[in-house]
């Protein structure tokens, strides 16, 4: 039953934001999510599972935040162009059938762009061997000069480095990209590991979750 939920919310946010785009109301309702019950703040339960704590496979971003959804400070935003050629590219679409999606004629790119680098508000490294550098770009939606500081929370056996480590808005500056490089420390196949990257400028907290695993070979852990 959240799906109506999180339509009603996201119509709400529509109407207070008229100029966001679908992926910008999907960025504000990830990144302000509770991983804790907001009322009692202990951890939520997986459904159907009484002993196991929820992760983000459970609840994506976690419960929804309406509030905090509305004021968010920074959103991953995307267009059109980022959906053709930043995702049905990669994912090895054909011509002729992104042109029956978009209605107009599309070429791609011969070098494609990571599928790791499409802009949402969370990372997925479904098979990590060594290193990974991957790009998020954010859009300031909050005070027009602020400041914002990464946090990161490793998953277990992973090591990650953002660069650069604070972003600067102003009046001429609203969007600004960023780098994680991604490293693991197993020696062998893992299952998911979960972290997360949080930005934050000490009123907003833009919290995105990471889930990484550590794969050698085709036989995975």
């Amino acid at each position: 039953m959240a799906a109506p939920h999180i339509s009603g919310i996201a119509v709400l946010l529509k109407s207070l934001h008229p100029h966001w785009s679908p992926a910008a109301i999907k960025s504000a309702l990830v990144t302000t999510a509770w991983q804790t019950d907001p009322h009692s703040g202990e951890p939520i339960i997986a459904k159907g599972n009484t002993d196991k704590i929820a992760d983000p496979f459970d609840f994506g971003g976690g419960l929804v935040n309406a509030n905090g959804a509305n004021d968010p400070g920074l959103v991953y935003d995307m267009g059109e162009s980022d959906y053709v050629f930043n995702y049905l590219c990669p994912m090895g679409y054909n011509t002729s059938a992104i042109s029956r999606i978009t209605y107009r004629f599309v070429t791609c790119a011969n070098k494609m762009p990571s599928i790791l680098d499409f802009n949402l508000p969370s990372l997925t490294i479904p098979s990590l061997k060594k290193t990974v550098t991957v790009k998020r770009t954010v859009t300031n939606v909050g005070p027009v000069n602020s400041q914002y500081k990464a946090i990161i929370e490793t998953p277990l056996g992973i090591t990650i480095k953002v660069m650069p480590e604070t972003l600067i808005f102003n009046s001429s500056i609203e969007k600004i990209s960023f780098t994680l490089t991604i490293s693991t420390t197993h020696k062998y196949n893992t299952g998911y590991n979960f972290g997360s990257l949080t930005w934050t400028d000490g009123v907003h907290r833009v919290r995105s979750p990471i889930s990484v695993r550590t794969e050698f070979s085709e036989l995975a852990g």
